[in-house]
């Protein structure tokens, strides 16, 4: 039986999670985790990139673990681990960054687009350098694929420079690693303005209980020339029917026509769709309540999973240092 191939995949922790992050990263990242050996990564130290309050850091990460475990992440075959409790990461972090220049990491067109989407005048050392401290992160697993969009391909390619010039320079350590391309499927917010974010108000949790979930489907845009039952709907412009296709796919068709021929108002199809969405979710508000209740379990999960993190980091870290003469 050949070997598992290795994937590290993370997310900065912001709490309690919502539908985008779902179908946009943590439902492809439950069908991988019987495929490859995949590591899942508390991105803590991400967080400092954007914003210098920690405050919420702890308990953010606890709710995420929470909502990825109730999800269906299976911790045996997937640990997962803080990277602040595995040293290794800054350590690699710093040796990589004398591999790469400043002027490389400008053209990243990530940090581009966050500048512009968040507004911000400077730009500090880290936020600059992030695509490295991720690099670190996915070469001390000795990554092999990493699950992207087709917008974070340029992050992988960083990654596959930085171990290139270790390599070249120091002797063979790490893989280079390749983008595992993945669809990912956006969920635009209830307001239609944007992608779902909570802090923009508009997203649906997979903690949202059913009548939190009725109450945001209420508000949700819909298309703005049907104005009352009767009239003609252009499901094509509708929030509503864009969660159908997801969440109902079964009565897409008929919703569609129904809406299209006025049949179908726009009330009666906020409340079919919320009542769709509640029982994709109650599996998981079932498992979400068995982890509340058992938050032992969810401390012990993770540290089982830095424990892990740590004896493989350690041994990548050792292997670097010998082939760096440090030791």
């Amino acid at each position: 039986m050949s070997k598992k191939k290795r994937i590290l995949s993370g997310m900065r922790p912001t709490g309690r999670l919502h539908l985008g992050h779902y179908t946009g990263a943590l439902e492809n990242w439950i069908k991988l985790q019987s495929e490859y050996e995949s590591f899942h990564l508390i991105a803590d130290y991400h967080v400092l990139t954007t914003n210098l309050n920690t405050d919420n850091v702890y308990d953010d990460s606890v709710q995420m673990v929470i909502d990825w475990l109730a999800a269906g992440l299976e911790p045996d075959h997937a640990p997962m681990f803080r990277q602040s409790k595995v040293k290794q990461h800054t350590e690699l972090f710093l040796i990589f960054s004398m591999l790469i220049t400043a002027n490389r990491l400008e053209r990243n067109p990530t940090i581009k687009e966050q500048v512009r989407d968040l507004n911000i005048e400077q730009v500090i050392y880290g936020h600059l350098g992030y695509p490295v401290l991720q690099s670190a992160d996915i070469l001390l697993y000795k990554g092999e694929y990493v699950p992207v969009g087709e917008d974070q391909v340029p992050h992988v390619e960083i990654t596959r420079e930085m171990a290139r010039k270790f390599n070249n320079q120091y002797g063979v350590v790490f893989p280079e690693p390749e983008p595992l391309l993945t669809k990912f499927s956006r969920l635009i917010g209830v307001d239609g303005n944007a992608k779902m974010s909570k802090s923009l108000g508009n997203a649906i949790l997979l903690s949202d209980q059913p009548d939190e979930v009725k109450a945001k489907l209420r508000k949700a845009v819909t298309d703005p020339q049907k104005l009352r039952k009767g009239d003609p709907g252009r499901p094509e412009v509708c929030v509503v029917f864009s969660y159908h296709q997801r969440f109902n796919n079964a009565e897409t068709d008929e919703i569609a026509a129904n809406c299209r021929s006025g049949a179908l108002g726009c009330v009666d199809c906020k409340m079919r769709c919320s009542a769709k969405i509640s029982e994709f979710l109650d599996p998981m508000l079932q498992k979400r309540a068995y982890y509340e209740n058992n938050m032992n379990k969810v401390l012990e999960i993770i540290g089982d999973g830095e424990n892990t993190a740590n004896e493989v980091a350690e041994n990548t870290m050792k292997e670097v240092r010998e082939h760096m003469k440090l030791g």
